[in-house]
């Protein structure tokens, strides 16, 4: 079953089609990739899911409900939280602020257990809780902003390039972090451009092009595709002698 189903979508910038007939499936509990160059419509698309974006064209059902043109605070009340490219903390609030701010849509009786799932997914931000979030490091913040998300307890979580600007290691631990989130329950899309970690953490994957998919396939498929080696993982995976 299609948790969220995106029919022929087409979003305009102006004059400019950033998305040009768009349609791709998630199903419950999966992780599903995005790829595609900057400028392909990555971030349009996200945008667009999440309600900040009003398509021209097109159909977004989820859970079978069209969503189509929601705005973004009741697209979070279905289900559906982002985090923003770039992290996008409030960095004059302390984490818990941060955290609480993304319990809005949430009932006062069940923050707490939103709070305690998000510090055991991410025990730094226990031990940060009373620090303020615009001086804590890259690797913090994307902790923060993916655990503000999941305080709206979505059935959908949407990842806008989570490992960006941070050193491997700390985004290898977030990915690992993001399969126990998905094992949990919550199923994830995510735009990436580190393409070989994230396919090696997604069941199915997508290309993006100028607007358009070109390439759908299980991650496997698409790890060992010769097109997507050729553009995104610089040539074949070399193998251990």
């Amino acid at each position: 079953m299609s948790l969220l189903q995106v029919t022929d979508l087409r979003v305009n910038y102006g004059q400019i089609e950033a998305l040009k007939g768009v349609s791709l499936h998630v199903k419950i509990g999966e992780i599903v990739a995005i790829l595609g160059a900057n400028g392909a419509g990555k971030t349009t698309l996200m945008r667009t899911l999440s309600g900040l974006l009003t398509p021209r064209s097109g159909t977004i059902m989820f859970e079978g409900t069209d969503i189509t043109r929601l705005g973004a605070d009741k697209i979070v009340r279905h289900g559906i939280a982002q985090s923003p490219e770039g992290r996008r903390v409030f960095g004059t609030l302390t984490v818990m602020e941060n955290l609480r701010l993304g319990a809005f849509t949430r009932p006062a009786n069940e923050i707490q257990e939103s709070l305690d799932f998000v510090l055991d997914m991410f025990p730094r931000l226990r031990d940060r809780r009373s620090q303020l979030a615009g001086t804590m490091s890259g690797g913090e913040q994307q902790m923060l902003a993916i655990g503000r998300a999941l305080m709206a307890k979505p059935r959908l979580l949407l990842l806008d390039e989570p490992s960006l600007g941070l050193a491997p290691i700390i985004f290898q631990g977030i990915f690992r972090t993001l399969r126990e989130i998905a094992d949990s329950g919550v199923t994830i899309l995510i735009v990436e451009q580190n393409a070989r970690s994230v396919l090696k953490l997604a069941d199915r994957g997508y290309v993006l092009e100028v607007g358009r998919f070109v390439l759908e396939d299980t991650a496997k498929a698409l790890l060992t595709s010769p097109e997507v080696q050729a553009a995104y993982l610089g040539g074949a995976e070399k193998k251990p002698h």
